[in-house]
This record gives C-alpha cells, sequence and structure tokens, in this order.
C-alpha cells in the first residue's frame, strides 16, 4: 500500500518536473491518425531514431495497410522489405559524435516517459544561441538533440514569470512565436499528436486487444466467483 502511495508522485517528477505537461489526448483506435504519425516519423525521425522491435509489415497489418501501401509510404530504398525490423541507418557511433550521447530507440518511450511527456517535448523546443544547435526544450533541459521539426512550426521564445528572488529565473508561462514555419500552429499540434499517438501504439502495439480481452477475463472470473460461492454454500450447508 505505502508502495502505491508514493509511486505517483515519483512518476510525475521523472515525467516533466516542474514543467506543466500538456494532454496528449491520443486515440489508439484512431487508425487514420495512426497512418498520419507513422508517416510523420518515418519522414522526420526515423533518420536517426529506430523502433527496433516493430516490424514495417506488422505496423502496416495493425494500421490496416498492406505490403504495397508499406512500400510506397514507409519504404524509400530498394533494399529494405516490408519483414524488416523499423532500423534507423545512422550508426551508432555517428550519433555520439555529432550529437554528444547515443541516440535512443523510441520504440517504448511512451512507456518510460508517458504521452503527455513526448507531446509537450516535441512542442518545447525554443531559441537558445548558447546550445550547440541553437535551441533548447523546455521539457528536456540541455537535450542534445537539434529541433528537426522547426521548418513546420517555426521558431518560439519561452516567456517567464516573475522570479521569486535576485538571481532566479522566473516559472515558464508559454512561448512567443519569432518565426512562423510551414505549418499553422494549430496544424502542428494535430501533427505532433498523431505522432506521439504512433509512438504509443509503437510501444504496446497490442493494448486495445489486451483490454478487449480483459474484459471477457473479468466477465468469465465473476461467473466463475458466483459459481464457487454456490459450491462452497451446497458443500458447507450441513456443517453446524
Amino acid at each position: 500500500i505505502a508502495s502505491v502511495l508514493f509511486l505517483p508522485p515519483a512518476f510525475g517528477f521523472a515525467s516533466g518536473g516542474d514543467v506543466h505537461l500538456e494532454d496528449a489526448n491520443i486515440d489508439l483506435a484512431d487508425k487514420e491518425s495512426l497512418q498520419r504519425g507513422a508517416k510523420s516519423f518515418v519522414n522526420y525521425c526515423m533518420g536517426c531514431h529506430s523502433l527496433q522491435y516493430m516490424r514495417y509489415n506488422r505496423m502496416g497489418e495493425d494500421l490496416g495497410l498492406d505490403d504495397v501501401q508499406v512500400r510506397q509510404n514507409f519504404i524509400f530504398d530498394g533494399e529494405t522489405k516490408p519483414g524488416d525490423l523499423m532500423v534507423s541507418s545512422m550508426r551508432p557511433e555517428n550519433g555520439e559524435k555529432w550529437f554528444g550521447t547515443a541516440v535512443p530507440d523510441l520504440t517504448l518511450v511512451t512507456r518510460w516517459r508517458s504521452p503527455d511527456w513526448v507531446y509537450s517535448y516535441l512542442k518545447g523546443f525554443y531559441v537558445d544561441e548558447s546550445r550547440p544547435y541553437g535551441v533548447n526544450n523546455a521539457v528536456f533541459p540541455d537535450v542534445g538533440m537539434p529541433h528537426v521539426l522547426a521548418g513546420l512550426q517555426g521558431m518560439q521564445k519561452p516567456l517567464y514569470g516573475e522570479a521569486e528572488g535576485e538571481g532566479h529565473q522566473g516559472p515558464l508561462e508559454g512561448f512567443e512565436q519569432v518565426s512562423a514555419g510551414t505549418m499553422s500552429p494549430e496544424a502542428y499540434d494535430d501533427m505532433v499528436r498523431d505522432l506521439t499517438n504512433f509512438l504509443a501504439y509503437a510501444g504496446e502495439p497490442m493494448k486495445l486487444e489486451r483490454q478487449r480481452l480483459g474484459i471477457y477475463v473479468l466477465l468469465f472470473l465473476g461467473v466463475l466467483f458466483i459459481l464457487a460461492y454456490a459450491l462452497k454454500k451446497e458443500f458447507w450447508k450441513d456443517v453446524h
């Protein structure tokens, strides 16, 4: 009981610290959203990041796509096959050389973080000339990743509230757009939500099926409990 009581604050701190996480509001049953998110991942993320536990054809089957559609939309070279794992072509040593650390695999990112964390992270980049790539992130301070979606979102600067004392920085209250991207803020939010939705699916492809089966298991256990209780009453009816 004590462990259960103390786990939520610990997870809350690990997920975002003092930064408010926005609600991703994802829907794993929305296959069109998952398809758009998968395409965004392949186009913008897979140059560096992998989904090393996911195969193209498994993704296609779950998202309602056949092998021809998978090849047309997600495979851009002649060597990769639909049955291959979704692995980035970037070598690990190059990631450490260019970004200062190994580039993480993203298959389980929404499970060891959360969908809200990923959604807020992708919206949280801001201008910071002190960083190597000229950007920082409100959710993951001093992250080594460049803002690969800057062309879509544009660039923004942070807005801070009043500091409590001299030499301290006030709390982050929001962002102000300093340059426009090719997407409107609303369209960018929708794109990031689709991408987060896809990553949540990749972390647990069987989640919807597990939940569906869980209902039947609970119903079965309920019926079994009634039968077991009736049997117990029958065995003990003559015992005084």
